[in-house]
């Protein structure tokens, strides 16, 4: 067993977990689009109907998703690594040239997407290094017809047809 202070190892391990790939998005104070790729996010409750994200509490974009009336949160469908890419980068204006849509709040929804989770702000808890957003459903779609784009042990991965 490896010791917890370790942390890469402790990254890698965790990567273990195969999760699915989401884009996360909201409004700014100044009525600016900001949004990255998660994959850190969970269904907390059905009712009341809640999810959560967790957020790098040194990200730039933490104090926008803290005052943001709503977020968005689309889990990409296979079609969507691009997209999962571009969101995971920067500095740069990561809706450029993109297809999006408001949704509450304003913010951006993308089409293609296996599922929209459409939040009120609800609750935030610090966490160690992160940010824990815990949101309202206030709306939701989803797309049966789409395979999930998912991550695992550093890679993006399909699933296998049974």
């Amino acid at each position: 067993m490896t010791q917890v202070h370790d942390t890469r190892a402790l990254r890698n391990a965790l990567g273990r977990f195969a999760t699915g790939v989401a884009i996360v998005t909201a409004i700014d104070a100044d009525g600016q689009a900001v949004g990255l790729t998660i994959n850190s996010f969970s269904a907390v409750s059905l009712d009341p109907a809640l999810v959560l994200w967790c957020l790098d509490n040194n990200s730039h974009n933490l104090a926008a998703f803290k005052q943001a009336s709503h977020h968005a949160i689309c889990i990409l469908s296979a079609e969507q690594q691009a997209l999962s890419n571009h969101f995971a980068t920067w500095p740069g204006d990561r809706f450029a040239g993109q297809d999006w849509h408001a949704g509450l709040g304003g913010a951006p929804v993308f089409p293609g997407s296996c599922a929209t989770f459409e939040v009120a702000n609800d609750t935030t808890y610090v966490a160690g290094d992160h940010t824990i957003f815990i949101g309202r459903v206030e709306r939701f779609g989803e797309r049966q017809d789409l395979a999930p784009l998912l991550f695992h042990a550093g890679r993006y991965r399909s699933l296998a047809d049974e």
